[in-house]
C-alpha cells in the first residue's frame, strides 16, 4: 500500500465525540488515516478501504469487546 502524506488532511471526529481522548479519521488518496486528537502530529494509522471495512463491521459486530479484560 501507498501511504500518503497525511499533515494536510481534512481530519473528522465522530460528532459524538468530547473535547479530548477521540481519534480522528482523515481520506487522503484513497487510504484511510487515523490520529490521536490530542497528538495531531504523532503517528498515523493507514488503512486500506477493504481494511477500514472490516474493522467497521467487527465493530457493528462487537468482535471487539474485552470482556473480562475490561474488568
Amino acid at each position: 500500500m501507498h501511504r500518503p502524506d497525511f499533515r494536510s488532511a481534512r481530519w473528522r471526529k465522530s460528532s459524538g465525540s468530547v473535547e479530548t481522548n477521540c481519534v480522528e479519521v482523515a481520506l487522503v488518496g484513497g487510504v484511510i488515516g487515523v490520529r490521536n486528537s490530542r497528538d495531531p502530529s504523532g503517528p498515523v494509522l493507514a488503512f486500506t478501504r477493504s481494511e477500514w471495512a472490516a474493522f467497521l463491521t467487527g465493530v457493528q459486530g462487537n468482535e471487539f469487546e474485552l470482556g473480562e479484560l475490561s474488568k
